[in-house]
This record gives structure tokens, sequence and C-alpha cells, in this order.
């Protein structure tokens, strides 16, 4: 796989600082059942990294300690590993709000028949990954018979009160472009899923979250292999919008990797940046003292956030 880092590294990028962090993202590690074309992470069926049930305990010390408001989990598949629902319990019980990154699929592993209702018991807000409303589209990015099984999962969440109103369950979705260009307006596309899920399946949702598509690791890789890294990267800076710096994920998220490293966001982790550039920071340092205010490390990727309407965890910014 290309290396995307070296191509990243000097930029005109604006400098940025950090506010009050308000949501810890945690990734728990690698292991997917899906190994989908656009992936950041990496992510599949192979991967073996998983954080430590010690580290595991010393999120939830965090959570406590900072106050932490927003528990964001993420993978791989997080659900796949084996302290998931320990560490989700601890959350709610200290009052933190915890989202699920759910790839669907993995509701219907061996060992995950319960997931669904785990999650409605303990108020978890889903965010699922749907590239598309379309099979075809979706087993082209995610593998054959995913599409179907996203739906039946779609369906199984529903029944059980996700995405009925504003008030209940929350149940959001994510599309990324299928390949080197910005999403489209998110207000029309998620207009268009709503109709299209609810007409063809009876499916309904909160929320849709339209991503752009990061030039890094699996999809950097593609990107370099197709000679279409250096447009993409000219199209991302091209459409940069000053306004949408006030509100990237970075300034009010901490992203801690399986190991217990700290990264100003997911994309940097996945590029091995630390914290601020540090050498090295560690989950543990927030039992110390807290970030505000503190640089963010960035590199020519954080076009991808700031570019159109721009994009984060939360969508369109």
């Amino acid at each position: 796989m290309h290396a995307t880092l070296p191509l990243l590294e000097a930029t005109d990028f604006p400098p940025i600082a950090r506010g009050r962090t308000d949501t810890l993202q945690v990734n728990l590690g690698y292991r997917c059942n899906q190994r989908c074309v656009h992936c950041h992470v990496n992510a599949g069926p192979n991967r073996t990294e998983m954080m430590s049930p010690e580290l595991v305990d010393l999120v939830i010390e965090v959570l406590a300690k900072r106050r932490i408001q927003t528990l964001d989990l993420t993978g791989g598949a997080p659900e796949l590993h084996t302290e998931f629902r320990r560490l989700v319990g601890a959350a709610r019980r200290l009052g933190v709000r915890v989202i699920d990154r759910c790839n669907l699929t993995v509701l219907f592993e061996p060992g995950q028949e319960d997931l669904a209702e785990f999650l409605a018991g303990q108020g978890v807000e889903v965010v699922a990954s749907l590239p598309c409303y379309s099979l075809e589209n979706v087993d082209r990015q995610r593998g054959k018979g995913v599409f179907d099984k996203s739906i039946e999962a779609l369906k199984k969440l529903n029944a059980l009160g996700y995405g009925q109103s504003a008030e209940g369950l929350q149940l959001n979705l994510v599309y990324n472009p299928q390949g080197p260009s910005l999403p489209p307006d998110q207000a029309r596309l998620q207009a268009d899923y709503k109709r299209e899920l609810f007409d063809h399946f009876g499916i309904v949702f909160n929320q849709l979250f339209a991503l752009a598509n990061m030039p890094i690791q699996r999809f950097g890789s593609m990107l370099i292999s197709k000679g279409q890294f250096e447009p993409y990267m000219a199209l991302l800076k091209a459409n940069y919008l000053e306004a949408n710096l006030d509100n990237v994920m970075c300034r009010s998220l901490i992203s801690v990797d399986w190991q217990g490293e700290l990264h100003d966001c997911d994309f940097n982790q996945q590029l091995g940046l630390a914290q601020g550039c540090r050498a090295r920071a560690h989950l543990r340092d927030l039992l110390k003292s807290d970030l505000d205010g503190e640089a963010i490390c960035v590199a020519d990727h954080c076009y991808g956030c700031t570019a159109g309407q721009g994009s984060s965890c939360g969508g369109a910014l």
C-alpha cells in the first residue's frame, strides 16, 4: 500500500488550536467483518490490533475525571471488541452520551444476535455506514451482500424504536462518495435517502451525514495507484472555505487509538500524527491536565474537512 503522509506533511493549511474537549473518540481496534474500499483505517477481518482491558479501564477513568460529554466508539467494528459492552455500560452510568459507529452487518455476526437490543437498552446513538441507497453501489464499495444485510439491520433497529423521532433513539446514516469527488449537498441527499429508503423498504432514520473521503490509507493509496492523488488534492484545496475552520471536529474532539495514544482526530491517528504534533501523547496524560488551547497538528489532508460544505464525524459543517 502506498504511503500518503510524505505527500501531505508539507502544507499551507492555517494553524488552528483546540477549544474545550467534550468528545472522546476511541478506536477500540482494527478488526472488522468488512473490508471497504474507502476505509481510511484499513480495517478488515484479519486485523488483530485491539485495545487492552486495562486501557478500557483508563478510558472510563478519563470520562469521569474530565467530565467528558460524549464517548464516540469506532474501529474497525467496535462491537467486536470483547470489552465493548462493559465500556458502554460504564459510560452510560456516568451519564455520558455514547455513539456507536456501526457498519450494520455486524448485527448478524456470531455472538452479536442481541447487539441491537443491547444498544437500544443502553440508549446508544447509532451512526450507521450506508454509502448509497442502491444495492449495486453499496456492494461495489463494501462487498457482495452487504446492502441486503444492511437493510435488514436497519429494519431491526427501526423495530426497536431507532430513527422514529427526534427525541427517541437516534439512528444516523453516513454517506461517502464512490470516488475522488466532494459529497453532494447534504440536505438534498438526505431527502433522497429518506424517500428511497422509506418508499422501497419502509426504513426511517434521523439524519444523514455526508463525509468526504480522506486521501489517506486505503483510499489514498488507491488514488496514488490511479494517478488521481494530485487532482483530488487540487479539488479539495480549490473548494477550501475558511468559515468551516470554526466547526472542525478537532477543536472539541480528541482521538484515542487502540494503544491509548492521543491524536487530534481519527485521520491524524491513521497517519501516525500525535496530538499537537508532539513525539507522543497518551490517554493517561488526560488524568493530569486537559488540552484546552493547545495547537492542532495539521497537514494537507485537513483540506478534506474544510472543502465545500465541510466534513466532520457529524457530517457537513
